[in-house]
C-alpha cells in the first residue's frame, strides 16, 4: 500500500511517500480502506521527533481517518464489511489502509462526505473529553477557547454554542476573529492586537468565564487565571507557548480554581470507546441535522502531506486540513 512515513526528524520535507505492507487487523480491530485522513498539530510534533507514538502503535503519522471497513472484527462493534466509518487512531492514518480498534469507529453522520468525516474524530474526541468531561462545562456556563480558528477551536466553538453556552475565542488576525464569530463565538479576539484578558472581562462584565480550553500554556496560564470566574477551570491540551509558566497559587486557593489537562493518544481503547459512545449519543445528531459541521480549509493528495504540514505550520488556516486517498 501507499503510505507517508517520517524519514527522519525535521521539517515538512521529511514526509516521504513509500510502499508498505498492508497491515493486518487483530482481535477487536478492523481494516479500513482509507478515503481521507485528517492532519493535526500532533502530527507535526511527531514529525519533528517530539511526540513519539505509543507502544504498539504504527510509526506512521495520522490520528483520524474516514473510509470503508474491508476486513477484521467488524461485528464486535456492530458494523459489517463494507460499512463507511470515521475513526480515531493512535497512528497510521497517512496510508491507503489502516488498522483501527472497532470500538473507536463511528458511523459517518448523515449528509457528510468522507472528506468531512475525516476531520471529525481527533477534534471531537479531544473537545468532548476536555471541555465537557474534564472541564465540566455545565448549563449556563461560558467558555474561552484559545486557537479558535484551528480544527480544535472551530469544533469547540460550534459544539459549545450549539449546546447553549456563550463562547469567546482568540485568533491570530482580525479576519480569523470575525470567522470564529460566524461560527458562534460571542466575541472573537485578535490576540496579536488585543489584550484577551481585558476583552473577556469587558465582555463578561468583570465576571470572567467558567472554563478555558488552552493549547498555548506558558505565560498564558497567568493571564488565563485573570479571565476565570470563581470556581473556574483551565484545561490544557497542548503547550505551544512552552511547558512552564507562573501561577499565583493564592488565587487558585482563594477562588477555588482548577488547572488540569490531558493527552488523548496514549489512553486505552476502553477510555476512547466511552468517548465514542458519548459522541454518538449527544453530538452525532447535531452533525446529522446540520446544527454543527466540520470546517474544511484545504485538501491535499496523500502524497503531498508535506504541503499540508507546511500550511498547518504557517498558521493561517481556518478549520481542518485533510489528506485524500485515491480510490
Amino acid at each position: 500500500m501507499l503510505a507517508v512515513e517520517i524519514s527522519r526528524p525535521g521539517g515538512p520535507e521529511v514526509l516521504v511517500p513509500v510502499q508498505r505492507p498492508t497491515p493486518e487487523p487483530g482481535p477487536g480491530e478492523v481494516l479500513v480502506k482509507v478515503s481521507a485522513a485528517g492532519v493535526n498539530r500532533p502530527d507535526t510534533f511527531q514529525r519533528k521527533g517530539s511526540y513519539p507514538p505509543p507502544r504498539g502503535a504504527s510509526d506512521l503519522p495520522g490520528l483520524e481517518i474516514a473510509g470503508e471497513i474491508v476486513g477484521g472484527d467488524a461485528a464486535q462493534g456492530g458494523y459489517a464489511i463494507g460499512d463507511k466509518i470515521c475513526a480515531l487512531v493512535a497512528g497510521g492514518g497517512y496510508a491507503e489502509y489502516c488498522v483501527v480498534p472497532v470500538q473507536q469507529c463511528l458511523p459517518i453522520p448523515a449528509g457528510l462526505s468522507e472528506i468531512e468525516a475525516a476531520g471529525l474524530p481527533e477534534t471531537y474526541f479531544t473537545v468532548w473529553t476536555n471541555v465537557f468531561d474534564r472541564g465540566r462545562l455545565a448549563a449556563g456556563e461560558s467558555l474561552l477557547v484559545h486557537g479558535g480558528a484551528s480544527g480544535i477551536g472551530t469544533t469547540a466553538i460550534q459544539l459549545a454554542s450549539a449546546m447553549g453556552h456563550k463562547v469567546y475565542a482568540t485568533a491570530g488576525s482580525d479576519d480569523r476573529a470575525r470567522a470564529v464569530e460566524k461560527l458562534g463565538a460571542a466575541r472573537g479576539i485578535n490576540y496579536r492586537d488585543q489584550d484577551f484578558v481585558k476583552e473577556v472581562l469587558d465582555a463578561t462584565g468583570g465576571a470572567g468565564v467558567n472554563v478555558i480550553l488552552d493549547m498555548v500554556a506558558g505565560d498564558y496560564i497567568a493571564r488565563d487565571i485573570q479571565c476565570l470566574a470563581d470556581e473556574g477551570r483551565i484545561v490544557l491540551i497542548a503547550t505551544l507557548g512552552g511547558n512552564h509558566g507562573n501561577v499565583d497559587f493564592g488565587q487558585v486557593m482563594r477562588r477555588r480554581l482548577t488547572i488540569t489537562g490531558s493527552t488523548l493518544r496514549p489512553r486505552p481503547v476502553a477510555f476512547k470507546a466511552d468517548i465514542a459512545n458519548s459522541l454518538r449519543q449527544k453530538v452525532w445528531p447535531l452533525l446529522a441535522n446540520g446544527s454543527i459541521k466540520p470546517i474544511i480549509h484545504a485538501t491535499f493528495p496523500l502524497e503531498e502531506a508535506a504541503k499540508a504540514h507546511a500550511m498547518m505550520e504557517a498558521g493561517e488556516q481556518i478549520g481542518k486540513i485533510i489528506l485524500t486517498v485515491k480510490g
